[in-house]
């Protein structure tokens, strides 16, 4: 089993903001995204990369997954943030705006040249019709280490905004299609997929309807625009008491002598099979994973 890395939150703070990022390293959120993008004026953004540099640097938020969201290449800011940032060691690199494949091939070269450590990994952002036109290609680049992908980040609000799609209906029923082909190419490629923020931070209710939405649509986590979003999202995509209970059980019943062997086996008035043990065992790893974080 590969490792597991909790992403249930993934909180974004403005790298402009020096309180902000003194604040995060008290939060409970699983991820720490910096952002050097859309949170920051054109005017601050000289000033926000050399905070967010040396917040990073100076290794100020625990067992925390810190990833950096940096402005696009093409744009005057981009390739002075990867400058910037890669030698400071984020966890991963965020990169905006991703249409297709070349994009992320683009990036990796220049994290080659600028000699980043070998485990820095990158985050594609998804938030165009055209990413989702060629979301298998673009998760596919997985696969090609020198792109360094390890996580699809959606943005529905840019979807959105791109395509003309109405937000604010409950279920999100317009987005659906495309959100699933997202999933499905992120699983086909055996990386992370974070569902995008919820806009409305005040409705806790609304916001943990989105997340068991989101859950159950087998995204990793959800990308949140407030602390007060972190503990729903904790909650809704952390396994509770009774998953990793019947997690137990189900590798407890493969266990036993008589179904040693056995491809399906019954319980609890079902039938299941060993996929099925391989989820529990993905449960507690994930546990684990949350409880070791904890410590």
């Amino acid at each position: 089993m590969t490792e597991i890395r909790p992403r249930r939150s993934v909180l974004s703070l403005p790298g402009s903001s020096a309180r902000m990022l003194e604040k995060a390293a008290g939060l409970p959120a699983d991820v720490v995204m910096l952002d050097l993008e859309d949170a920051v004026a054109p005017e601050a953004k000289d000033q926000a990369r050399g905070l967010v540099a040396e917040a990073v640097a100076g290794r100020r938020f625990g067992r925390r997954e810190v990833v950096v969201r940096v402005n696009a290449l093409e744009t005057p800011w981009g390739e002075a943030d990867l400058a910037a940032v890669a030698p400071a060691a984020p966890d991963a690199i965020v990169v905006p705006k991703v249409n297709r494949p070349d994009d992320l091939v683009a990036v990796g070269s220049r994290l080659r040249r600028l000699g980043a450590p070998g485990p820095l990994r990158v985050w594609a952002m998804i938030e165009s019709p055209l990413a989702i036109l060629e979301i298998g290609a673009i998760a596919s680049a997985a696969r090609d280490v020198d792109t360094r992908l390890a996580c699809l980040v959606l943005g529905p609000n840019d979807l959105a905004q791109a395509s003309r799609v109405r937000l604010g209906v409950p279920g999100r029923p317009a987005l659906m299609p495309w959100l699933m082909s997202a999933v499905a190419a992120a699983r086909a490629y055996e990386i992370d997929i974070i569902d995008g923020i919820y806009n409305a931070f005040r409705d806790e209710a609304g916001l943990r309807a989105e997340c068991e939405q989101g859950r159950d649509c087998g995204f990793d986590g959800k990308m949140l625009i407030h602390p007060s979003q972190i503990e729903t999202a904790n909650t809704v995509f952390g396994p509770d008491e009774a998953a990793i209970g019947e997690a137990r059980a189900i590798l407890g019943a493969f266990a036993e002598p008589e179904n040693q062997g056995r491809g399906a086996i019954p319980f609890q008035g079902r039938m299941i099979e060993r996929l099925h043990a391989d989820e529990a065992r993905r449960t507690l790893a994930m546990a684990e994973a949350i409880d070791a974080r904890r410590a």
